[in-house]
């Protein structure tokens, strides 16, 4: 239920449901505090409740439950943060959180002292926390390798692997499985999880594992249709992101090192990006800001990108879920597109693939898509003119400002009545000198999502419209 726009307050009775493993509510406009039943479910063990407008203090429940994933980050939370999650989880996952206070974790403000309680009394407690706490970690790291012998069988390393290298290998295939911690977990794409992996040779990769197969599930029906449906949709997903990205060779595209297949999970392994994604630069972490020109370079790595996979691939690639999410930078801040497991590349016969079950991200899917299910190129345009309309104004493609059913295009075109209104949309974070500039790119982006995909330009026209709008610092510069 992520990405979905949802909004009010989370039911208190959807901790009680009893077969409740995963709940995953990122990235909607949900309010109220967090249900503390939460805490008792007794099979959730994956919790994700991040961007969101939660308010008030974090459950005592949420401190007594055994977590394999908890993201509580980019809230309106406030209080304590309870010392046995401190110990458990990374500060990240409660970051965005200014009413937050701790007294272990440094980046965040320290918690005043109870009112009326001795020293002596605090100190006691403390101790009693910390040991507490760590007798809870000690449980929980037994507690998690138990189920994982239960749930999962052999570990990773004495199952059997298929290796297929698309470039020179300088490492071991026991390093990369060695990465598949859950403190090396930096992140979750649309098709699995990411780990980082810092080899002996002090190369940085990212890995993507994929589950193909629940196997606690599938011991309880070995004939499900629907288990054996959903491994197949992620064995289709993680092939097509393995034929896509080992047939292009493209600085603005992720560079695939190599994949690795076992009977129920798969990973590939590819280059590791330093500076995150795009949506983390424009929305998570606002303190580290990004100016106009480095956004525009930005832009047009990103078009020329997603320009390569339309029309310089033998057979034009669709990518169908591009967002600012899935544009990762590197050390310089150039872009590379990424996540390619739900892209589709057209038929060989000139013909458009078509599906039948909506793919992509709210917020920056074509609107034809939703009725039509039919994939093309210009669907592909319509979710970068969305990127592009993120790096002007510096929004999300869905906010409650924005007003019911209502998205960023939607809004944006609300308040391009003048140049006034337009000047008063662009991010206040871009300096007024460039915010001339900032326009003539969200002209681009308009042009982009227009309601009529035949309307759309090209991602070759989108190239040269944006080459024909770098700012004129950066022509001075050239000249200079």
């Amino acid at each position: 239920m992520a990405h979905n726009h949802l909004a009010g307050k989370i039911p208190r009775g959807i901790g009680e449901l009893k077969g409740l493993s995963s709940l995953e509510l990122q990235e909607n406009g949900l309010s109220g505090s967090i249900p503390s039943s939460l805490g008792s479910s007794p099979l959730l063990d994956i919790l994700d409740l991040s961007q969101n407008e939660l308010s008030g203090n974090i459950p005592k429940s949420l401190s007594s439950h055994s977590w394999r994933v908890l993201y509580l980050s980019n809230n309106r939370l406030s209080g304590p943060i309870p010392l046995s999650l401190v110990t458990a989880a990374s500060e990240r996952n409660f970051e965005g959180n200014p009413g937050l206070c701790s007294s272990i974790i440094k980046s965040f403000r320290q918690c005043p002292p109870d009112s009326g309680m001795s020293k002596d009394v605090r100190t006691l407690i403390t101790c009693l926390a910390l040991g507490g706490a760590t007798i809870l970690l000690a449980s929980l790291v037994c507690f998690l390798y138990l189920k994982r012998k239960k749930d999962h069988g052999p570990c990773l390393k004495e199952k059997s692997w298929e290796v297929k290298s698309f470039h020179r290998l300088t490492f071991t295939e026991n390093e990369i499985l060695d990465s598949l911690q859950q403190q090396n977990l930096i992140g979750r794409g649309g098709s699995g999880n990411v780990y980082k992996a810092t080899l002996s040779n002090g190369l940085d990769l990212a890995v993507k594992h994929i589950w193909l197969k629940d196997s606690h599930a599938s011991r309880r029906s070995q004939n499900s249709k629907p288990i054996q449906s959903k491994r197949d949709s992620k064995a289709k997903e993680f092939d097509t992101e393995v034929r896509t990205l080992s047939s292009i060779r493209l600085v603005n595209v992720v560079k695939l090192y190599c994949s690795m297949t076992s009977q129920d999970s798969s990973l590939l392994v590819h280059e590791y990006l330093p500076n995150g994604s795009l949506w983390d630069r424009l929305h998570t972490c606002r303190e580290t800001e990004l100016d106009w020109d480095t956004r525009y370079r930005i832009a047009v790595g990103a078009a020329k990108g997603l320009e390569y996979l339309h029309h310089g691939c033998e057979r034009s690639v669709i990518h169908r879920d591009i967002k600012s999410s899935n544009i990762l930078l590197d050390e310089f801040l150039k872009p590379r597109i990424a996540d390619f497991g739900l892209a589709k590349m057209v038929q060989a016969n000139g013909g458009k693939d078509s599906t039948h079950v909506i793919v992509g991200t709210h917020g920056y899917i074509a609107p034809e898509y939703c009725y039509t299910y039919k994939v093309n190129e210009k669907s592909d345009v319509y979710s970068f003119g969305v990127v592009l309309m993120e790096l002007v104004i510096g929004k999300r493609p869905t906010e409650p400002e924005y007003g019911d059913d209502k998205d960023i295009v939607t809004w944006v075109l609300s308040k391009t009545k003048d140049k006034a209104s337009v000047l008063g949309i662009i991010d206040p974070r871009i300096a007024d000198a460039s915010k001339e500039d900032a326009t003539k790119v969200l002209k681009i982006a308009i042009f982009c999502t227009n309601t009529l995909a035949a309307l759309r330009p090209t991602m070759r026209t989108v190239v040269q419209m944006l080459e024909a709008a770098e700012p004129r610092q950066l022509v001075t510069v050239a000249i200079g």
